[in-house]
């Protein structure tokens, strides 16, 4: 599928993590997410080392068993939470992120492709320092946002 006519300024406005809108019926085609994997793989790093690799999951056992690890970070940050007095901005839309959260927490598992970022450590001491963290997170985290507008202008949903 060749990249939608898309201004950059429309692909980085218009991408946002889609959940309720994602097509779960949609094939996705291998090359296309290739094509998106090599994109991000341009992003800048921290320190230049790309110590990270992408999963590309689409076996429908193996995206229920993510399915499964993913619902319990989704569910526990519902418990109560201590407020600081900051502005957390409108309730009615923070209720449909809320809805929209909840309808990924349903069906991730129906999602064709699940892309999983993973990190290369050859120990925990690699992260034992903030230095450490910052050149870890500051080399996939651009790699994970490049690969969505990327997605974007192909007329794929990422959450």
């Amino acid at each position: 599928m060749p990249p939608l006519d898309l201004t950059a300024d429309e692909v980085l406005t218009t991408t946002r993590a889609v959940r309720r809108r994602l097509d779960l019926d949609r094939p996705v085609e291998r090359a296309l997410i290739e094509e998106c994997l090599r994109l991000a793989a341009q992003a800048p790093t921290g320190r230049n080392r790309q110590r990270w690799d992408f999963a590309l999951v689409t076996d429908p056992a193996r995206r229920a068993a993510l399915a499964d690890l993913y619902r319990p970070g989704l569910a526990r940050p519902r418990q109560q939470v201590v407020r600081d007095g900051a502005d957390r901005g409108d309730p009615v839309r923070g209720r449909r992120i809320a809805e929209s959260a909840q309808y990924l927490f349903d069906h991730l598992h129906e999602v064709p492709v699940l892309l999983v970022p993973c990190i290369r450590v050859r120990g925990l001491h690699e992260n034992a320092s903030h230095v450490g963290q910052a050149n870890t997170w500051g080399s996939i985290l651009p790699a994970v946002w490049q690969f969505m507008p990327a997605a974007r202008s192909r007329g794929l949903g990422t959450a």
